[in-house]
């Protein structure tokens, strides 16, 4: 019955706790009818063209359908089970042949045309003329003006990608957790910090083996690359990581080159180059040769300061004893850790009594109210999908509520690995004048407590904590009044400027003191430690930067130059692109994109655009120097920045607001001052 299914009842607050597999189906189906029969009554319908009932309408219609598909999904990710599992997967294929045949639509169609003929859309301005013309174009770039038996097969298409992409995702979830090394020789752990120890330790405990426990989860897995002495053991878990979706029975390569092949045929098909000019072309890069000729700049900017990093890296390693006479992949993050201790007397392990993890988030919410005038709230009392996660509303400083958010931080065999944040709800305005709030969330797979100890922390899970909140704040503080122009629903390559910007007060004095404080003394981190980390924190950023570089590479080569006929497999191609940016020389086998969700885990994702995360760190570190000079904490600047960027979602052009937030175009060399790759010689030499 509907009045049972409590995905048919969300409004505002979800019933995370009440939501079971059972209902899925049922749910969707319901949605999809009713969908359906409101995208038909508005191209039935008689009279003339109007905003509400044609552009507006066709917003509302399909909004029910999202929310509760986004909700199943991001359940599917957290809290999976074989019956939920199922469900999604059943659901899926016909969610997909709805939303691809929106566009395919011809009474719908014709009833935006109309529409678009009218006085009323000729006098249209600000957000409603940007998404007329936006929903125009989107239109015509899925197939709208196909015939059809070119609609029939973008359908295929389109049903075929969300299936495959689906089962990706899950088959680098289940290569995940398949895998586990219990080590029951101590001696074996030299090197080692306490932390990842007792992690060990209590996960063998969890299940009722002796031992230490290690996973291919990111908080079992660096602390064994940066820092365990026992080489074999590295070897095997980072030969085990780069092979995640590689292997039977979760083998990726055959779906990955399928996808692949209906990305180019969707691109030809739409009258399009290639996959990249599709995604890209309404983006800042707008296409794929653009956001190829960026990569390429920064490789050759950068390609230098990598060189001497690397000379300077092996000239360190042979000056130790008992060092291999040829570095291994599994050897450069345990020598590199050797080599920045030695030059910067820093060991990270020293920074982690000092962010516990609920400390962190108290100073993450005093600098948001700070820079953004709001106010975070516990809210105990709302539904969640597990006992670990904490909920929160958001209030304006005078009291109202701007949006509710959930924050799930720690990892657990149901959740896939990584960090992100969601939109559930999409706040507005409502009809009778009153706020509906937004909605959204964080996740992350940072080090959980051990040990009767709280969570603690590294600096780069903080990093990553700050970043998730950036991207949180620019859809909790969104005012656009149009939805699918609100908050985080922008251009790809401008998304991460909210998130990456965030990172830069991990760095800061003033702002660390506000929660970096000793878990057992309350000491705020010693100038001396902090002096170091300071110091270090170039260490080796043109392989940082390379790495990320080679991502990017690597996604653009596989959307727009790669050819099966002449290049073969596509694990074997991605690894001969990966390894012109290797220090050393990859294991044959190499198979990381395999495993590479960003890219394969959905019909789109970052697909054709990895290099999003390069082109938004050039406008983060330019629009950071406005913080850095008008102070980090500046309410003055924060409002400005909450003003110009992330109120405004893609209500406007994204180059005019950060236009506007700087009084220019952004500086690219910006970038490079802060890794420090400028001048002539590398950080770490």
């Amino acid at each position: 019955m509907d009045a049972d299914n409590p995905l048919l009842h969300i409004d505002p607050t979800i019933p995370f706790d009440q939501i079971d597999a059972a209902h899925v189906e049922p749910a969707i189906a319901a949605l999809i009818d009713r969908a359906k029969a409101a995208i038909e009554a508005i191209a039935g319908a008689e009279g003339p063209r109007t905003y509400a009932n044609t552009i507006q309408a066709l917003e509302d219609a399909t909004e029910p359908l999202e929310v509760a598909i986004t909700i199943v999904g991001h359940l599917e990710s957290v809290v999976t089970t074989d019956a939920l599992r199922e469900a999604y997967n059943n659901v899926q294929p016909p969610v997909a042949q709805f939303f691809s045949s929106i566009p395919l639509h011809a009474g719908l169609w014709r009833a935006l045309q109309a529409f678009a003929a009218t006085d009323e859309a000729a006098a249209l301005a600000g957000p409603r003329r940007r998404l007329l013309d936006k929903t125009l174009d989107d239109f015509r770039t899925h197939g709208a003006e196909l015939d059809a038996a070119g609609k029939e097969k973008l359908e295929r298409i389109n049903v075929e990608l969300a299936e495959l992409t689906t089962k990706f995702a899950q088959n680098v979830l289940d290569a995940t957790n398949a895998f586990e090394l219990i080590v029951t020789d101590e001696a074996r752990l030299a090197g080692l910090p306490d932390s990842a120890k007792e992690a060990a330790q209590e996960g063998a405990a969890a299940r009722d083996k002796s031992g230490w426990r290690f996973t291919l989860q990111a908080p079992s897995v660096i602390p064994i690359l940066t820092y365990l002495d026992d080489r074999s053991l590295r070897e095997q878990i980072y030969r085990a990581y780069n092979r995640r979706g590689a292997d039977e029975p979760f083998a990726n390569e055959g779906l990955l080159a399928r996808i692949l092949e209906l990305r180019a045929a969707k691109a030809t098909l739409l009258g399009f180059k290639d996959f990249a000019d599709l995604v890209l072309h309404d983006r800042m890069a707008k296409d794929g040769a653009r956001a190829q000729a960026f990569v390429e700049d920064l490789r050759a900017r950068v390609e230098g300061f990598f060189d001497q990093e690397n000379a300077a890296l092996m000239a360190f390693v042979a000056s130790q004893e008992g060092a291999p006479s040829e570095l291994a992949p599994w050897d450069l993050g345990y020598y590199a850790e050797k080599q920045r201790r030695a030059l910067y007397d820093f060991d990270e392990e020293a920074l982690r009594p000092y962010f516990a993890a609920e400390a962190v988030l108290r100073g993450i919410f005093e600098i948001f109210e700070r820079l953004y005038d709001v106010r975070v709230v516990a809210q105990p009392n709302l539904p969640s999908w597990h006992e670990s996660v904490e909920t929160y509303a958001l209030h304006t400083a005078a009291g109202g509520l701007l949006g509710t958010f959930y924050v799930d931080l720690y990892p657990r065999e149901t959740k896939r690995g990584g960090a992100w944040m969601n939109a559930l709800h999409t706040g507005r305005t409502r009809a009778d004048g009153t706020w509906q709030p937004h909605v959204g969330l964080i996740c992350a797979n940072v080090t959980p407590p051990v040990g009767g100890k709280p969570a603690l922390l590294t600096h780069r899970e903080v990093e990553t904590l700050f970043h998730e909140f950036g991207h949180l704040m620019h859809h909790l503080l969104s005012k656009v009044e149009v939805r699918s122009l609100a908050g985080t629903n922008v251009a790809w390559d401008f998304v991460e400027l909210p998130s990456q910007i965030m990172e830069n007060w991990c760095w800061e004095r003033e702002a660390l003191d506000l929660f970096a404080h000793h878990w057992e003394t309350g000491e705020h981190i010693p100038q001396a430690l902090f002096d170091k980390m300071v110091r270090a924190k170039n260490y080796r950023s043109a392989n940082a930067a390379m790495r990320q570089l080679s991502f990017g590479t690597i996604d653009l080569a596989l959307h727009i130059d790669y050819d099966p006929e002449r290049d073969g497999g596509p694990l074997a191609y991605a690894r001969a692109l990966a390894a012109e940016f290797s220090p050393v020389e990859l294991p044959a086998n190499y198979a990381m994109v395999a495993g590479f969700t960003h890219l394969f885990a959905s019909p789109v994702g970052y697909a054709a655009a990895y290099y999003s995360y390069k082109w938004a760190e050039v406008l983060d570190a330019d629009a950071f120097t406005r913080f850095r000079d008008g102070g980090i904490l500046s309410p003055e600047v924060g409002a400005a920045f909450r003003e110009s960027i992330l109120a405004q979602g893609d209500s406007r052009d994204p180059l005019e607001l950060f236009v506007e937030f700087m009084g220019r175009e952004p500086d690219p060399e910006a970038l490079l001052i802060r890794s420090g790759l400028t001048g002539g010689a590398a950080a770490a030499s």
